[in-house]
């Protein structure tokens, strides 16, 4: 058998449980080939527990959204300023 038929048949072989977990959150956040987001799809569909997983990701990530306060600007030019600062290796300022 060649090498190259060997990959594809295991490319397209179904994926179990611990294949899908370790992808699962690229998966939900759309960071994945269109490829393998089926494949991953076509196992929540027929795995019970891989999807209530995945609907339990996805309710925790929307009551997340949903609950997200605005940052404001000047906490993040804040942060950035901080940031800086610790990449240049300055000492951090104290408050008095």
């Amino acid at each position: 058998m060649r090498w190259d038929s060997l990959f594809r048949r295991r490319r397209d072989a179904p994926l179990d449980c611990h294949a899908v977990a370790e992808r699962l959150q690229e998966y939900l956040d759309g960071h994945i080939d269109e490829h393998t987001a089926a494949r991953i799809e076509e196992h929540l569909e027929d795995c019970r527990m891989c999807g209530l997983e995945a609907e339990t990701y996805e309710r925790i990530k929307a009551a997340l959204a949903a609950r997200r306060p605005e940052v404001p600007v000047e906490s993040v030019a804040r942060l950035r300023e901080f940031g800086e600062r610790l990449a240049r290796g300055d000492e951090p300022r104290t408050s008095t």
